[in-house]
């Protein structure tokens, strides 16, 4: 890094591309420790800007949380709480130590419409539209999101980690047999074990075609600091869902960026995988030329989660066929009408796709 700054650098690029990947934090840290040398005072105030409303930001969740946390176990209403605050703990050592913008939480299934009267009662609303809208057209992502209109909190309330077309490397029903529990601001919060934990990161970088830097980095502190985790039986349950591809594919990615080791139960596998190894050094370079990722169709690029290739075509029609609020969007049809955007969906998919290859 110093010799990177000592031969010139365009630190408003570095900045922004910090900003795109989510990683300032870190950016922050790194400068820091170099005494900020050679960097302008401008873009060290713009830094130290950002640092203080991150702060402010981290705190303001962190305390949103407890609220939740407390109102969900008022009601009796099991949930885990992950990503935002308490993967910034985790893995970051403290709330300000990783970029978020919202609360995470998942609950049962059974219980969502109980979840949503008491998220609608700490003054939060969606701006998905309406139950009944958010159940026609959002349903299949399961997950909404709610924002409080006087300070922009937010929370993505969830019942699942990924949409209904794609399997994933950890299912709902397996975080819910006495999850532990890890201290965001002097209140104990459930959270995802370790395991768990790394199946997540995995398959949520992967989900979101590992675009940002600062998941590959989750990934890689995950992988950094639990040597100990049985990576080979990790594989294994990702794999018997469908997904082992995406444990690799991280593995890889954190390696080729970030220069972590990969877990010595899985270097054989990703040495033998050249689909694994060909993506990942795709989505590196694109990464390190700074290009834009390759233009997704509505949760398509998902599919990357599919080890196999049935899956992949029985994702892509499910996804084909599943009304979304994009469709809605593009037509506007009264309640009555609503089931006509399962035959007109397909017909808009390929109309964009003739005009995106044109």
């Amino acid at each position: 890094m110093r010799e990177l700054l000592r031969e010139g650098i365009d630190h408003r690029a570095l900045i922004r591309l910090a900003a795109d990947h989510g990683v300032r934090p870190s950016l922050l840290d790194c400068l820091g420790e170099l005494s900020w040398e050679t960097v302008p005072e401008n873009a060290k105030a713009d830094l130290d800007h950002f640092r203080q409303r991150h702060l402010l930001k981290s705190l303001a969740l962190a305390g949103e949380l407890h609220r939740l946390a407390a109102s969900l176990s008022a009601r009796s209403i099991p949930f885990v709480a992950f990503k935002g605050p308490t993967l910034a703990l985790a893995l970051y050592g403290g709330l300000a130590g990783r970029e978020y913008n919202d609360i995470d939480v998942i609950v049962p299934q059974r219980r969502i419409d109980d979840a949503e009267d008491v998220i609608a009662s700490m003054g939060y609303a969606s701006p998905q539209g309406d139950r009944t809208f958010r159940r026609t057209f959002l349903a299949s992502q399961r997950q909404y999101a709610f924002t409080r209109a006087d300070d922009g909190a937010a929370i993505d309330l969830h019942w699942g980690f990924c949409g209904a077309h794609v399997p994933f490397p950890v299912a709902p029903h397996e975080i819910w047999d006495d999850p532990p529990l890890l201290s965001v601001g002097g209140h104990d919060v459930p959270v995802l074990s370790v395991p768990n934990l790394a199946l997540l990161l995995a398959g949520h970088g992967t989900k979101e075609n590992w675009t940002q830097l600062k998941w590959v980095s989750d990934f890689a502190r995950m992988v950094d600091r639990h040597r100990d985790l049985d990576w080979g039986s990790l594989h294994a349950r990702a794999q018997g869902r469908g997904c082992g591809g995406a444990i690799l594919l991280g593995c890889a990615l954190a390696q080729e960026l970030l220069d972590v080791t990969v877990p010595q139960a899985l270097a054989s596998r990703i040495a033998d995988s050249d689909r694994v190894r060909k993506r990942a050094a795709s989505m590196a370079e694109t990464m390190r030329r700074g290009l834009p990722p390759p233009a997704q169709v509505e949760h398509f690029a998902d599919l990357l989660l599919c080890d196999r290739t049935v899956d992949r075509v029985r994702g892509a029609l499910k996804l084909a066929f599943t009304p979304t609020a994009g469709d809605y969007e593009a037509m506007r049809l009264p309640p009555a009408l609503w089931n006509a955007y399962y035959a007109s969906r397909p017909c808009r998919l390929a109309f964009r796709t003739v005009v995106r290859r044109a």
